[in-house]
């Protein structure tokens, strides 16, 4: 599955943005696409997925509440809106995809999108 992640920018602290994560080639209802981020100097980290199928969705304690991952069928895209926005979620946020399971580590996941960049000032 081919991945292509957009919707990045640069807003002031308590702003929102939504990114989005158009898949593309061979994809199936089993199929859990996650967000993760990476800030400078630090490891990448995990932040939402959902299953394709069930739309269970699961958030890191930093973002819940925050930030909501959500998908459109029709369109094979995966969105995460992001609201009330902090500094420290200043990082490059990459989209990925694994057929199926629930692990939450970058080495869970095969397929990755090119990363959009997110800026939050203060």
């Amino acid at each position: 599955v081919q991945l292509q992640a957009s919707g990045g920018g640069s807003v002031q602290a308590g702003g929102s943005l939504r990114l989005s994560c158009a898949a593309s080639g061979r994809t199936s209802s089993n199929y859990r696409i996650s967000w993760f981020r990476q800030a400078p100097g630090k490891e990448r980290e995990f932040v939402a997925t959902i299953k394709w199928s069930s739309l269970s969705t699961y958030y890191s304690d930093s973002v819940k509440g925050r930030f909501t991952i959500s998908r459109d069928n029709a369109k094979n895209t995966v969105y995460l809106q992001m609201n009330s926005l902090k500094p420290e979620d200043t990082a490059v946020y990459y989209c990925a995809a694994a057929p199926g399971g629930w692990g939450m580590t970058p080495a869970d996941f095969a397929s990755w999108g090119q990363g959009t960049q997110v800026t939050v000032s203060s």
